[in-house]
């Protein structure tokens, strides 16, 4: 599966994905960073499959489920988990 890393403001986040016509089939997010509630980041890897591997797309799905989950992850915004995973896409 592509790889790729990004070193954020707070810790570095790693992505493994793999795409089917350009849609995420799976996808592993981890690193050195926190989120809470800690159960948080495997739904969000449950919530990205079958997501159109598009900027756009990812970043408003993101975003919500940090609203939606009142999800925390200090020093790191939903853009970060967004670049992290295009740049996996692009690899």
């Amino acid at each position: 599966m592509p790889y790729a890393e990004f070193k954020a403001p707070k810790g570095i986040i790693k992505v493994f994905v793999k795409l089917a016509e350009g849609v995420i089939s799976q996808i592993q997010i981890s690193g050195d960073f926190f989120m809470y509630p800690e159960e948080a980041l495997d739904d969000l890897e449950q919530l990205l499959v079958g997501t159109n591997a598009e900027r756009a797309e990812l970043s408003k799905l993101i975003e919500q489920f940090y609203e939606q989950r009142q999800i925390q992850t200090p020093m790191l915004t939903p853009d970060c988990f967004v670049e992290a995973i295009m740049r996996a896409v692009r690899r």
